[in-house]
């Protein structure tokens, strides 16, 4: 996610969905959102709860920022609705038969004008994984479908909400995973998937200009996630219509 596109101000409500293990969550909270960090497994969560004390203790968030981790399904979010001024999933939907259901939630738990963030793995190499390895995409829990840009931007303007700029993001993960497909997706061992994982973690840790560079060159053509921002209208598009049609 690129937050000078997803501003999120200190205060804000802010629901990670399908948080996993709270990557955005802890950034959210770092922002000083009051963050939900949301997940149906229970372990991971757990995790996610004690970096949370453990960031509040080290003192990385702003005073009156808060976290919490609640456990449930995406197809029946615990939330009233209109509960949040955000909303952050990333890398879920794509694991949800029904993708729409989910989207609905979303959208009923987002306060009308609130926006939401959504990534899911881009066409290209997405197609590329489920080409060399089955054990990719079909482990329970796995990927049900690979979307188009276009059809997720369909689907979630069909729920209701109103499309905004995208991007393109992860392009050195790409091969990486291509790698994992092509030797195995559980063969950790195997030298040239752990030399590129080694790789991948000296960039996250590091940040070198180089590989900065060559990440927004490789984004567009192989971003292994594209990133899709959306509002929620201020107004109900059948109350636009009635205004339109008085």
């Amino acid at each position: 996610m690129d937050f000078n596109r997803f501003h999120v101000a200190p205060g804000e409500q802010v629901l990670d969905m399908g948080c996993g293990a709270g990557r955005h969550a802890f950034e959210l909270y770092r922002r000083g959102a009051n963050v939900v960090a949301f997940d149906r497994d229970e372990k991971e969560l757990a995790g996610v709860a004690t970096m949370f004390g453990a960031m509040e203790l080290e003192g990385e968030v702003p005073p009156g920022a808060s976290a919490r981790t609640v456990t449930g399904d995406a197809l029946s979010l615990p939330f009233p609705d209109d509960s949040f001024d955000k909303i952050v999933a990333a890398e879920v939907l794509e694991h949800i038969p029904d993708d729409m259901a989910a989207m609905g939630e979303l959208l009923r738990v987002l306060k009308p004008g609130g926006r939401l963030a959504v990534t899911v793995p881009s066409w290209l190499p997405e197609r590329i994984c489920w080409a060399l390895s089955e054990d990719y995409h079909t482990a329970p829990g796995g990927h049900v479908r690979i979307y188009t840009r276009a059809e997720l931007e369909a689907k979630l303007k069909a729920t209701g909400f109103e499309v905004g700029d995208h991007h393109y993001a992860h392009g050195l993960h790409a091969p990486y995973w291509w790698i994992k497909c092509a030797v195995g997706v559980n063969n950790e061992g195997h030298p040239l998937a752990s030399a590129y994982h080694k790789l991948l973690v000296w960039d996250i840790m590091k940040r070198p200009l180089a590989t900065r560079l060559a990440e927004q060159v490789l984004n567009p053509v192989i971003g292994k996630s594209v990133v899709v921002y959306f509002t929620k209208p201020a107004v109900p598009a059948s109350r636009e219509q009635a205004h339109a049609a008085a």
